[in-house]
């Protein structure tokens, strides 16, 4: 019923009028930080938790629902996704207050914007999560970490819109995080965090945030089109170690290829498509796999139809 290639007016009228807006056919390469991908069949941002709770309940049953974030660690197909494509880009997602050792966020602020927030107000403890590029709703799906901390280690809670529309107030527990990933149900939406902080000087918070970035800029790509790392670190192993050792770091697929500074990352030179980016990497598992009897995994989520 549902698909690309399809009447995009037909589908515009089985939807619910929302407070929010809806976008036909609208292009995703605008969103992803590999700078390619099909359009979404609809994108939708829900004006509030309300807006967007009245959509899940007065949607078609079978209607295929995805969520984006910042599209940082994202590869959208060539062929866009189908259905409805949601994304919390209003003022309501970016919203945040402060409680008792604790900070709730909006799902839609960015990852960047905790720096502001912290050193304002003298606290501490999600560094981390700065130097992490996306926003905090998808740093709970995948989990997100670096520098000896992970997303489970200071989150409290999250707001989510289920598959009913209900409104629902989730426990960190009930995630289920493992390494890169978390297991909910696939129609949870999350709409807002609660985060530990501590008190630190801004001084204190700025030092370490600096440290963060200075690593980054010396050990990852910067400054081009690419989404962060390719593959999760198979056990006691590094990614990046075994893709160097078997020269699969050397391979490229008209316009991707692999970042000289880090070869865990693969880079849109300016031309590739997605078919692209996802063929060299299927390549680089193969190829490892061949001379390691190792599989990788994919750590960025690939999604939607080829073209």
């Amino acid at each position: 019923m549902f698909g690309l290639g399809k009447s995009k007016k037909r589908l515009l009228d089985l939807l619910p009028k929302v407070k929010g807006k809806y976008f036909p056919e609208e292009p995703l390469s605008k969103y992803t930080w590999f700078g390619v991908g099909g359009p979404a069949e609809v994108m939708y941002w829900p004006l509030d938790n309300d807006d967007l709770g009245w959509f899940m309940k007065n949607k078609p049953y079978n209607l295929p629902i995805f969520v984006i974030g910042s599209g940082s660690n994202l590869l959208v197909r060539d062929g866009g996704i189908p259905g409805v494509v949601i994304k919390l880009n209003g003022k309501f997602y970016k919203k945040w207050s402060l409680g008792k050792g604790s900070i709730t966020c909006g799902a839609g602020m960015k990852n960047s914007e905790l720096k502001k927030i912290m050193t304002d107000n003298g606290i501490g403890g999600l560094e981390f999560l700065v130097s992490i590029p996306g926003s905090l709703g998808g740093a709970v799906k995948t989990n997100a970490g670096c520098f000896g901390k992970e997303l489970k280690d200071v989150l409290i809670s999250a707001t989510v819109v289920d598959g009913n529309g209900e409104e629902l107030e989730v426990l960190a527990d009930d995630f289920n995080f493992g390494y890169r990933c978390s297991f909910f149900p696939e129609e949870w939406i999350i709409t807002a965090l609660t985060l530990k902080t501590e008190p630190q000087p801004a001084e204190k918070t700025l030092q370490i945030i600096e440290e963060h970035k200075a690593y980054r800029l010396k050990s990852q790509p910067h400054n081009v089109k690419t989404a962060g790392s390719t593959f999760k670190n198979p056990e006691g192993l590094r990614a990046w170690e075994l893709i160097k050792k078997t020269d699969s770091n050397l391979f490229k697929v008209n316009g991707a290829e692999v970042s000289p500074v880090h070869c865990n990352f693969l880079v849109n030179t300016g031309k590739a498509t997605a078919q692209d980016l996802e063929e060299l990497g299927n390549k680089i598992v193969e190829n490892v796999k061949k001379e390691t009897s190792i599989t990788l995994e994919w750590e960025i989520k690939r999604v939607g139809v080829n073209k």
